[in-house]
């Protein structure tokens, strides 16, 4: 017989768009509100995008059901708006739902922010004995743990220091310690690791993996599909606030990967964006492929990247050239690349006639590490004349599954991962 520790039945979260804060209720306000109670469950059946006062209003999760047992590692993934962190504080009993209901047996540690649960003017020591209470533990059941937790989180000089004076670093050290030490039955973590540093993330991991093999839940949301292959059993995915499909980690990264989801992977420009300073060269769009020709925002390292500019003349230009900039997100530049770099390629368009076109390179497999890029393009003639920039045109990931050294769950530095020929002789 199964051990169901969380079960999700048609569970939906609706939000309403733009509506200010609730101001303190006045006795007048509380009796009509209790009269007013019975017409909830017919606004609760109204179609999604207007309520009863006509307000905009977005599902954020629909009909989403799925079961998870004990000791099990289920990863969440999804592109950014799918209704993750919805779910998560929906399962963390932080938001209730607007349909459907959850059951949880036993308790629940959730980390979906930085310094979720701690109170800001109270010490580091102050919260871990707050949150182990709020947990349900006894104070000498903290007391054990105590001196683990400050040692996991590197915090051991600041420990009785406010936490409203610590880093956004410090914050997460510690609350991931408190969340993953203080023996949940089950643990919620949100995408938060990407504000640790790489020897942390690699902590963090580990420890969720131990978790894991002491029979403890783990539900981990995380847009490193590397993190979420090498800690999960089984992955949801979903979009729009529906959950689309569940699946053996792997098969649901692919089925991710390749199902086009993430289409934002393209940055388009209309006729008013073309001013006239920029004819006769008008931007049409710049786009990032994948290995089969989609249109995406998320690519494998391991797998080749197909970057398009579209763009019409109104006139011929002699030596045009259109090119990229790729750039990481601290601004460092990666390369710069222009489509007449060839002297072949210049000379045969020496003047490119009035026309619609398409300027496209491929970027080789196995040359960018893991991680977040800016593209700019440009259009000018060189030394004398730029008809249309933009330095930050579109933003993509580069996920590392499958990269070369992912055995090893460190974080290699660098903005490129190329995958080199090596051999080993022993010569004694």
């Amino acid at each position: 017989m199964s051990d169901v520790v969380v079960r999700v039945e048609n569970v939906s979260k609706r939000y309403r768009i733009g509506v200010a804060p609730e101001k303190y209720a006045t006795l007048r306000d509380t009796i009509v509100k209790t009269l007013k109670s019975p017409l909830k469950r017919i606004q609760k059946s109204l179609p999604a995008g207007k309520d009863s006062n006509g307000l905009d209003a977005i599902w954020a999760l629909k009909n989403v059901s799925f079961e998870v047992e004990r000791g099990q590692v289920l990863g969440v993934i999804g592109r950014n708006g799918a209704g993750k962190s919805t779910l998560l504080k929906v399962l963390s009993r932080i938001t209730e739902p607007t349909e459907g209901h959850v059951q949880i047996r036993g308790r629940v540690g959730s980390l979906l922010e930085v310094g979720t649960g701690f109170h800001p003017e109270l010490t580091g020591r102050e919260n871990i004995y707050l949150n182990g209470a709020i947990l349900g533990m006894k104070r000498a059941d903290i007391e054990h743990k105590f001196d683990e937790m400050v040692a996991f989180s590197g915090v051991e000089k600041f420990i009785d220091t406010p936490v409203k004076r610590y880093s956004s670093g410090m914050y997460l050290r510690l609350a991931f310690s408190v969340a993953a030490h203080l023996e949940p039955e089950i643990l919620v973590v949100d995408e938060v690791l990407a504000v640790g540093d790489a020897e942390f993330q690699r902590k963090c991991l580990g420890k969720m993996s131990d978790v894991a093999q002491e029979g403890r839940t783990v539900l981990f949301v995380s847009h490193d599909m590397s993190a979420i292959s090498r800690l999960t059993e089984e992955t949801i995915v979903l979009e729009k606030g529906e959950l689309v499909y569940r699946a053996p980690t792997q098969k649901a990264i692919d089925y991710y990967m390749s199902s086009g989801f993430s289409k934002t992977g393209e940055r388009t420009w209309t006729a008013e964006e073309s001013p006239p300073a920029d004819s006769p060269f008008h931007p049409i769009a710049l786009r990032v492929k994948n290995s089969k020709g989609q249109v995406v925002d998320v690519m494998r390292s391991t797998e080749p990247i197909t970057i398009e500019i579209e763009y019409a003349l109104d006139n011929p230009i002699q030596a045009l050239r259109v090119g990229i900039y790729l750039r990481d997100m601290q601004g460092v530049y990666v390369f710069t690349s222009f489509d007449t770099d060839s002297p072949a390629e210049y000379e045969s368009m020496a003047t490119r006639p009035a026309g619609h076109y398409i300027s496209r390179c491929v970027i080789p497999a196995d040359t960018l590490n893991e991680g977040r890029y800016a593209l700019g393009t440009n259009a000018s003639i060189y030394r004398n004349k730029r008809f249309f920039q933009d330095l930050r045109a579109l933003v993509f990931n580069v996920d590392g599954l499958g990269a070369p050294g992912k055995q090893w769950a460190e974080r290699r530095r660098g903005v490129i991962r190329p995958r080199l020929n090596w051999d080993i002789n022993q010569i004694g």
